[in-house]
């Protein structure tokens, strides 16, 4: 029989994210998809216009097309223009602009031959077939120029680019349908324990349903990750191993469990065999029993157990590695300030990571046990106990990070 082994070093929070963040690369890959599918992305190649946008000088009013040069008495007398006919939108128009006429024209339609301005709708008069202007305009007024969005060989967005909604639109705007983008990372989530059931299976006396694998393919996908969520596994060393191994050709291998001190928590000798352990154990409540490793190049992680630690230690860990090796912009969270609303003590020795809900602006601590998954799932966000905090007093102000 193993022996239950404690803990022999623990390493701080931040010494954790180093080396998480040090051996988590950033992926070089890259793959063309539809524009359509690219929100979200990351841009892996610098985008170059190949053309003029708008690539016609263009009315940015509805109004009259007008040489501005007649429109300069209109505020000391009155001055009327001959309608010559009228551009709607898409259309181009045949006819010329000369002085004393003037074509309607709609917003977003080519400027007509010989005009040099618009004037708004709101500033004219109909007199039968003339059009009575009632303010001047100078020379480019109301007209977008060709070019005046994006010019000719500019590059519209360099790589590395998150593609918003915006910048979508930027890419449309060139008339492309595909663009470059780096893959999204890869990661297999493999949860693990004889006790641990697959969803939708009659619950066996002393088994749980497996929680960790959707929770954290949802934390995974939600940053940018594709997941493959294996089998469970149980715990013994040759299925482990296993395991692992059919999974390396992923990016990134996450486990849930087996990370502990326990007699069948077997991963940290497994790491030592197939490959490295970089630290096993990180000084924070809940969530010590958190597991780091390299095996033949490709980084695993054995998260703990329990629904609550293993989904803490996912937003806190998980996310800024996945979110590095896709290229992703760094995610600090959000935060928002809220009174405590119950008087806590601190007596773990470990920075603590307290679930709260806030109604209010009052912070109500919701976090039962590292077992409960409802005390993640009735928290908006989480406080920070450091090392040396013994106790934070009912109504004192407390800076929440929210989990949304």
């Amino acid at each position: 029989m193993k022996k239950m082994d404690p803990f022999k070093l623990l390493v701080s929070q931040e010494k954790a994210e180093e080396l998480l963040l040090e051996h988590c690369l950033p992926l070089s890959d890259t793959e063309q998809i539809a524009i359509s599918a690219a929100t979200g992305r990351v841009l892996a190649s610098d985008l170059k216009a190949d053309r003029d946008v708008p690539p016609f000088d263009r009315a940015a009013m509805d109004g009259y097309a007008v040489i501005a040069e007649d429109t300069f008495g209109a505020q000391d007398s009155d001055v009327l223009l001959t309608l010559k006919g009228v551009i709607h939108a898409g259309e181009v128009s045949e006819s010329e602009v000369t002085r004393e006429t003037c074509l309607q024209i709609a917003t977003g339609s080519p400027m007509p031959a010989g005009a040099d301005a618009v004037v708004m709708v709101e500033y004219t008069e109909e007199r039968g077939d003339q059009i009575l202007v009632t303010r001047p305009v100078y020379p480019g007024a109301n007209v977008s120029k060709a070019g005046e969005d994006i010019k000719k060989n500019e590059v519209v967005l360099p790589a590395g680019s998150f593609l918003t909604p915006a910048r979508i639109g930027a890419v449309a705007a060139l008339g492309m349908t595909s663009i470059e983008v780096y893959r999204k990372p890869m990661v297999a989530v493999i949860p693990t324990g004889r006790e641990v059931a697959p969803l939708g299976e009659p619950l066996k006396p002393g088994h749980i349903y497996d929680v960790n694998s959707y929770t954290l393919e949802s934390v995974l996908t939600s940053n940018g990750a594709e997941v493959t969520r294996m089998p469970v596994v149980t715990d013994e060393k040759d299925a482990l191993k296993q395991a692992i191994q059919q999974s390396l050709g992923t990016d990134l291998v996450v486990l849930s469990g087996g990370s502990s001190v326990g007699e069948k928590d077997l991963l940290a000798g497994i790491l030592e065999e197939m490959g490295e352990v970089l630290f096993h154990g990180v000084q924070i409540k809940p969530g010590k029993p958190t597991l780091f490793g390299m095996v033949q190049g490709t980084p695993v992680v054995g998260m703990p157990g329990y629904p609550t630690s293993c989904l803490s230690n996912a937003y806190i860990f998980l996310i800024p590695a996945i979110r590095k090796m896709g290229r992703l912009p760094h995610h600090s969270g959000h935060h928002v300030s809220a009174k405590l609303g119950k008087r806590i003590v601190s007596s773990s020795g470990r920075k603590q990571f307290l679930t709260v809900r806030i109604e209010n602006g009052i912070a109500h601590p919701v976090y039962k046990h590292s077992g409960a998954i409802t005390s993640m799932a009735k928290a908006d966000g989480y406080i920070i106990l450091p090392v040396n905090l013994d106790v934070i007093e009912e109504g004192e102000e407390v800076q929440v990070t929210l989990f949304e």
